[in-house]
């Protein structure tokens, strides 16, 4: 990967997170995948030296960096071959805590996020449902306020690491749509203990295709309690604060798209210098050579793509640049497009590159390739970001 454009703070990020990162080899990831044991020793690897609170600030435990500098991170964990997996551990930790540490009080910062930065605590993030989809304002998960607590019912699905967390940031309904003013003024967000031996929480875990050293659940809730002090800012302003952390989590996980094609590629061109067949190198042929290139030259479209779009996540945030947010959520949408789609295309060359030897596990390429449906499908489909760019970007009819 080329480094020309980056700053010195993100080459700083990347050459630190890559000393802990060569502690835990592709051997360490395909056990863990093929176990699908949480990687704990790498968690607290990464915690003990603050990476997790690296968007937080420095009065709370964290280093005050941006979206550009965590994902540079997240892309340095995944490029590693840890892939998805590795990246995802601590994923939600980070853009999740987005809308907390902007909306909370300062009472709610000091108690819910110091645990998170020392990897004390982990936290998961409760939005999406089985029959909402990305109808994010049609979920129907209710918390309904009873004394000093609410009493949450209702059902998450797709949760990421749900299994080792003890903390929920949930979103959840607290109004009917005709209630109120507009459907987005019907969610509340809460920051939440989330304790499975408690009545009125139970976890499924889901079986998947790749990334398995992380765990994703379907979560029940019936009736479970929380503290009203749970609640992070006013009732019904919740999806207004999730969008806070939904653009920065489109620049990570274009991020760790970005590192597995990365790591791809270059076990692909390193096994085409390698291997020989009539008596020379594979990589000597074009079929092999245009391949890679094309690969190598989309994850640098897609690059420029997602650090542009980082870098105008971490302006508006910090009040610098008057840019609207509908510019940020097409900048962000469409690096976490590109990323994806780069890191599928040099993934899916890995695997032909290397041909036979692309489909044993002990090549690891097969498990890059099994990951990397993660970006093209989450947090948004391809389809959907494509109808953003069609109807806010190119001023298209609504397509439904």
């Amino acid at each position: 990967m080329d480094t020309t454009n980056f700053t010195e703070t993100q080459l700083t990020v990347r050459e630190a997170v890559s000393k802990i990162c060569a502690k835990f080899p592709d051997d360490y990831w395909a056990e863990r995948d093929e176990t699908q044991e949480y990687p704990y020793e790498f968690y607290s690897a990464i915690a003990k030296d603050g990476w997790i609170g690296i968007c937080l600030s420095a009065e709370l435990g964290g280093a005050g960096l941006g979206i550009s500098e965590a994902t540079m991170m997240l892309q340095t964990i995944s490029e590693s071959g840890a892939g998805i997996a590795g990246a995802q551990s601590l994923h939600a930790n980070i853009y999740a805590t987005q809308p907390v540490s902007k909306f909370a009080t300062e009472e709610q910062k000091q108690k819910f996020l110091p645990p998170l930065i020392s990897g004390k605590s982990r936290t998961c993030f409760g939005v999406t449902e089985p029959n909402s989809g990305l109808e994010t304002l049609k979920l129907q998960t209710k918390a309904v306020r009873n004394g000093n607590f609410y009493e949450v019912t209702g059902s998450k699905i797709w949760i990421t690491n749900a299994q080792n967390a003890d903390t929920m940031i949930l979103l959840a309904r607290t109004s009917e749509a005709s209630e109120v003013s507009s459907p987005s003024r019907a969610l509340s967000l809460y920051f939440m203990p989330f304790d499975p031996t408690k009545p009125g929480l139970h976890l499924h875990k889901i079986k998947k295709m790749g990334g398995r050293a992380v765990d994703a659940n379907e979560v029940f809730f019936d009736s479970y309690k929380i503290p009203a002090t749970s609640l992070i800012g006013k009732e019904g302003d919740g999806f207004k604060m999730i969008l806070h952390g939904m653009n920065a989590e489109r620049c990570l996980i274009a991020g760790e798209a970005l590192g597995l094609g990365y790591a791809a590629l270059g076990r692909a061109t390193n096994y085409a210098i390698e291997r020989e067949v009539f008596g020379k190198p594979i990589g000597k042929n074009q079929a092999i050579q245009h391949g890679l290139s094309e690969a190598y030259m989309n994850l640098e479209a897609a690059k420029l793509a997602t650090y542009h779009a980082a870098k105008l996540y971490d302006a508006v945030a910090a009040g610098e640049s008057d840019v609207s947010l509908t510019a940020v959520g097409t900048a962000c949408n469409s690096a976490k497009y590109l990323a994806a789609e780069a890191a599928y295309k040099a993934c899916e060359r890995a695997v032909l590159t290397l041909g036979g030897m692309g489909y044993a596990q002990e090549y690891h390429v097969e498990r890059y390739l099994r990951e990397c449906w993660v970006p093209r499908i989450a947090p948004v489909s391809r389809e959907m970001i494509l109808n953003y760019i069609g109807e806010r970007v190119l001023k298209l009819p609504k397509s439904y």
